[in-house]
């Protein structure tokens, strides 16, 4: 029940439910009506405080970053995005959608029409109404190839769309009971003439201006004035990113008063960031994980027997424990975890075999030293977790040659270009977004160059499955092949780990769907007054 309460109280605090609704939910919650009215009169006073600068250093940019939101790559760009941006619509904590540009969206019988209709009197930074135009022009760009957007993968089911007055009608070429998750993407970020007169302007609908923009250094924003949700967001006058890809500096800015916000918390130090006063570790489990990816079209990871010796050395258990330190759990090959509703948790787990891997990489006929590049800026102890690996590795004769990159540059010159290096996915919301995303032939973003007819086949049969049994079995077997087949390599699956200068700022909400509140803890957390 306490947890419960807290969300209550949490979602009072955001004004994202009333004081009758909340008095209503306790009361279900069996609290007395005495005890409700006290819980009330606190939650209902954590009211928004404006003013002020709020700070957030951050991990996850480069001097290569764009504005333009269809190559968001990286942790900055993603929660820069949701400052200046707005969105169709948005995840909610519990995994349901919100609307936002989107007032209603609707589908057809056999999920294959779906029509958007757009609320009235949002205005874009340029002091232009959002349109329906708008809306299907944005659609429109991020499903062309030509504009690289990271979301091309999810929307390459789109056959066609048109703006109708208030209402934007999307045409699929096969049924999709899920297309509602798929706008909420953060490369979809709803632009005047979906950004295809100049992407690059940072011009949106969302809480903030963009003022300052240095890529790889510092990012900033001034609160718009004329922004529809602003008794919801946009609290600071000034809300600014200074890119800290230091994992010392970044903490060392938090606890000197620099920033009031970190991402990326270092497992290992959790517990001394714990002692700091007035600074609070915020960790949820979501989605991520931390994979090492393997291209399967390049040698010699073209071989499967290689491909299997290399994820029969990985010893998950040790990594989870010296990498994660526990804030985590194993992975299993595969990018899908409990957290998505129609996980398959009969699928046998995968160990640490170095006789099993020993006797596939001799199968291989592969010799000599294999190159596995790595980063800091990869995750939290990617350094450290290549090293680990290349220890596992040796147990099983299989020698690992760590290449270690610079940050800057590393999404955009070693991730998804070299052929074996970790990275970092903080997942989706759906199964098949997460697949349309990375695993599809045709994806943008297939980081391991996993590429099978018959894969693709079950996932555009899955998503035209109204059946939730039929499915789950589907994803199943998905599951399977990629685990015994493809070039993902999942030691564990990551919590989200933020701290946040609890003395200074409130508002902070867990959400399981990204870090930093999923991008959104700049524009709605406050300063205390």
């Amino acid at each position: 029940m306490k947890t419960e309460l807290d969300h209550l109280a949490e979602l009072a605090g955001q004004g994202r439910i009333s004081r009758r609704d909340f008095l209503g939910r306790t009361a279900a919650l069996g609290v007395s009506a005495a005890l409700a009215t006290t819980l009330a009169g606190k939650a209902f006073a954590q009211t928004p405080a404006k003013g002020g600068i709020l700070k957030a250093g951050l991990q996850g940019g480069e001097s290569t970053n764009s504005l333009d939101p269809a190559l968001n790559l990286s942790q900055v760009t993603f929660s820069f995005c949701k400052q200046w941006g707005e969105f169709l619509v948005r995840l909610k904590p519990d995994g349901g959608v919100e609307n936002l540009i989107a007032e209603e969206i609707g589908a057809s019988a056999d999920a294959k029409t779906w029509t958007i209709k757009v609320r009235d009197g949002i205005e874009f930074h340029n002091g232009k109404t959002v349109a329906a135009e708008d809306v299907a022009a944005t659609i429109e760009r991020h499903a062309d190839e030509k504009s690289k957007s990271g979301a091309l993968g999810i929307l390459k089911n789109i056959k066609g769309v048109k703006a109708s007055g208030k209402e934007v009608i999307v045409t699929l070429g096969n049924a999709d009971a899920d297309f509602p998750y798929l706008m909420a993407d953060y490369h979809l970020v709803i632009q005047p003439n979906g950004g295809k007169d100049n992407p690059n302007a940072g011009v949106s609908a969302g809480p903030y201006k963009v003022t300052v923009n240095q890529p790889g250094v510092r990012h900033g924003g001034e609160r718009f004035a004329n922004y529809w949700r602003g008794d919801k967001a946009g609290h600071a006058d000034q809300i600014e990113i200074v890119v800290i890809n230091d994992a010392t500096a970044r903490l060392a800015a938090l606890q000197g008063g620099q920033v009031q916000l970190i991402n990326r918390v270092e497992p290992k130090v959790v517990e001394l960031v714990k002692r700091i006063p007035g600074v609070t570790i915020e960790n949820v489990s979501g989605r991520g994980y931390y994979p090492f990816n393997m291209f399967c079209d390049t040698a010699p990871f073209d071989s499967n027997d290689l491909r299997m010796a290399l994820k029969l050395a990985m010893d998950r258990e040790e990594l989870l424990e010296k990498i994660l330190r526990g804030y985590g759990s194993v992975g299993n090959d595969f990018p899908i975890n409990e957290a998505y509703p129609l996980f398959s948790a009969d699928i046998e787990q995968r160990k640490f075999d170095p006789e099993k891997a020993a006797a596939a990489y001799k199968k291989s006929g592969h010799s000599g030293s294999i190159v596995l590049r790595t980063s800091d800026v990869a995750f939290p102890g990617a350094v450290d977790a290549a090293q680990l690996y290349q220890q596992s590795a040796a147990k099983a004769g299989i020698k690992i040659e760590i290449k270690r990159e610079p940050g800057d540059g590393y999404w955009s010159e070693v991730w998804n270009k070299q052929p074996f290096s970790l990275s970092y996915w903080g997942g989706r919301a759906t199964q098949d977004q997460m697949y349309s995303t990375g695993y599809v032939s045709t994806a943008d973003w297939n980081d391991t160059r996993f590429k099978r007819p018959e894969f693709d086949k079950m996932l555009f049969t899955a998503r035209a499955e109204l059946d939730q049994a039929k499915r789950k079995a589907i994803y199943h077997d998905m599951a399977v092949l990629m685990r015994d087949e493809g070039g993902l390599i999942v030691p564990f699956f990551n919590q989200f780990i933020d701290a946040a200068a609890t003395n200074k700022i409130s508002g902070w909400v867990k959400n399981p769907n990204g870090e930093m509140m999923d991008g959104y803890a700049l524009n709605e957390c406050w300063l205390n007054a």
